[in-house]
């Protein structure tokens, strides 16, 4: 693929050349700095072949670099094969950073150009900066695509539809109301909103225009004279014009979002998250501007009791799934499956369910050392065979109307090594640990990492990821604002977030182990004199692997945390299951004893 691109780095360089940019970064983004961009905005791609979700390409008039992390070094390596671009490892030591390698190989009065529409205002403040303190000149509004990419894919004009209040929870008037209420707090007097899952929150709107996230491409700004909905016409349905329409929200085409925030009068002060709306969008508006994040990021990752019912039915869906692709996987291991064929046949069995909308990320079907791979993405040309041994790492997630899940299991298919149950009950145990913690109000994440890496550190290994990220009620599978992970994320855990609890260990050129349930903080305890308690309500239905469990390494506690969780596992999934699977379902989840 990446010799086939190499023509499109030359054509890049020649247009560099007439518009004299001697350098250009260029992002694996959307102009709504999405973690999915639709195929209209996978420049980088068209350039360097290079299709992992994190990387930044950047070309000079002679040189070439793609820069990722540790996710993607080997694909990187194999796609870039040919394709006029050097990798550079994000996170080692040595390696440069973007600016730094600029830095390094440009000249004095060289000119560094981007597309200010996907870069966030904090992003292209920095790459000015740098320019400034190099003597470099700086070319904002350097947008290539339009001129050399002359296949582009269009913009995606799927349908919008409307999300269901009673699955929502919330009316679309009551969340401009509070939205607004912030906005007036900040001394605004409108908002800018930008980034697409925000927008189908705010609005109960939903659409298919990205992998994995069900969002419509659309900005919006709201003030308290006026809501405006930016979208191409073509995705407004009767339904979601009426819908609109029930809410005071006019639409405009998709493109006037520059014309129509250069016109907001200049007495007027517009509130925008500087992380998340783009350079070319803040410096559209000639009015005041005040800089908070999104009001929203909080508002929707507290989730109310409807959207939490609608939680538990989509892990109850998605538990009834995953059964039956496993017994479908043990029954043939033997016959030749590759790890795409587990991924497609969880798909199928999600399809049986009538509000299923697909997975919610690309799952993870990472057999042996490819499960050492953090976040392997197995293809039809790179698969394994599954073998009758080894463990299999799985972590999926489907999208339903309900809601969004995200589960991660381990499993052996047979012959377990002592070191591979060693290091499955490592991880096990600090997965525990974490569930069962109780905490005070205000408590953040960052608080509680140390309970999830404890038995590793023990033995002086750890992980590199997060440890957990908030979960979107149908809609993205990684949200904020909290987190559970070693970096500082001040926002504390609150009565019904939902959080991923995942942590792993993983051994180059052996195998990977992760263990990933999603939990609710719900209350715990209550005094006048110590305050507040919370604690986390497992939602994820699924067993653990036992015969990978060292039973010497569990305490009693322990041991009768799984056997409680193991009962509810068979309690909820039971009745829709068929005899044979229930039966397959109770000897997974038979009590152990030590």
């Amino acid at each position: 693929m990446s010799k086939d691109t190499y023509p499109h780095l030359e054509a890049l360089r020649e247009l560099m050349r007439s518009k004299h940019i001697d350098a250009v970064i260029i992002p694996g983004t959307d102009p709504h700095q999405s973690e999915y961009p639709a195929e209209h905005w996978k420049f980088r791609d068209f350039v360097s072949g290079f299709t992992g979700s994190n990387g930044t390409a950047v070309v000079t008039l002679d040189e070439a670099g793609l820069w990722t992390d540790s996710r993607y070094f080997l694909q990187a390596e194999e796609q870039l094969e040919g394709s006029g671009f050097s990798l550079h490892k994000e996170g080692v030591e040595g390696e440069p950073t973007t600016l730094q390698w600029l830095g390094e190989v440009l000249g004095e009065d060289s000119v560094l150009g981007i597309d200010g529409r996907l870069f966030s205002l904090v992003e292209a403040n920095r790459i000015e900066m740098f320019c400034a303190q190099n003597g470099f000149m700086f070319a904002p509004d350097f947008r290539a695509a339009e001129a050399i990419w002359s296949d582009r894919p269009a913009r995606p004009m799927n349908p919008a539809f409307v999300h269901d209040e009673a699955l929502a929870g919330e009316d679309v008037g009551s969340k401009i109301s509070r939205v607004l209420e912030v906005v007036e707090e900040a001394e605004a007097d409108g908002l800018l909103v930008t980034s697409l899952d925000d927008i189908a929150w705010l609005f109960n709107l939903r659409g298919s225009d990205v992998d994995y996230t069900p969002v419509v491409i659309s900005f919006a700004y709201l003030s308290e004279y006026e809501r405006v909905l930016f979208i191409d016409s073509e995705k407004v349905t009767s339904e979601v014009e009426d819908h609109l329409k029930k809410y005071n929200i006019r639409v405009r085409d998709y493109d006037d979002i520059e014309k129509y925030l250069g016109k907001i009068r200049d007495s007027h002060t517009v509130m925008l998250d500087p992380d998340r709306v783009s350079d070319a969008l803040g410096q559209a508006m000639i009015c005041n501007k005040t800089y908070h994040t999104s009001p929203i990021i909080a508002l929707k990752g507290v989730k109310n009791e409807s959207q939490i019912e609608g939680f538990r039915k989509a892990v109850l869906y998605d538990g009834v799934a995953m059964v039956r692709m496993m017994m479908w996987m043990e029954q043939n291991v033997a016959n030749g499956i590759t790890e795409m064929d587990v991924d497609r046949r969880l798909q199928q069995e999600r399809a049986t369910f009538e509000s299923s909308r697909g997975d919610s990320f690309h799952m993870i079907a990472a057999y042996k050392d490819h499960g050492a791979i953090v976040h392997y993405e197995a293809t039809d040309e790179s698969a394994y065979t599954l073998e009758p041994n080894g463990l299999l790492l799985i972590d999926t997630g489907g999208q339903y109307l309900e809601g969004t899940t995200d589960v991660t299991r381990t499993v052996s298919l047979g012959n377990p090594t002592e070191a591979e149950k060693h290091d499955f009950t490592l991880i096990l145990k600090g997965h525990l640990a974490l569930s069962r913690a109780v905490f005070p109000k205000g408590t953040t994440g960052v608080q509680l990492d140390v309970l999830a890496r404890g038995p590793l550190w023990q033995e002086g290994m750890t992980f590199f990821h997060g440890t957990g990220h908030g979960i979107g009620h149908f809609l993205g599978c990684h949200e904020g604002p909290q987190s559970i992970r070693m970096q500082i994320n001040e926002t504390p855990l609150a009565l019904g977030m939902v959080t991923s609890n995942e942590p792993g260990i993983y051994k180059t050129g052996e195998y990977g182990i992760r263990t990933e349930n999603l939990i609710l903080c719900v209350p715990a305890c209550q005094s006048e004199e110590w305050g507040e308690f919370y604690k986390f309500e497992t939602l994820t239905l699924f067993p653990y692997d036992t015969t990978l469990i060292d039973m010497d390494m569990l305490t009693r506690e322990e041991v009768k945390q799984i056997n409680a969780y193991h009962a509810m596992v068979v309690e909820r999934l039971s009745p829709m299951l068929n005899a044979d699977e229930r039966l397959w379902l109770k000897e997974k989840c038979k009590e152990i004893n030590l």
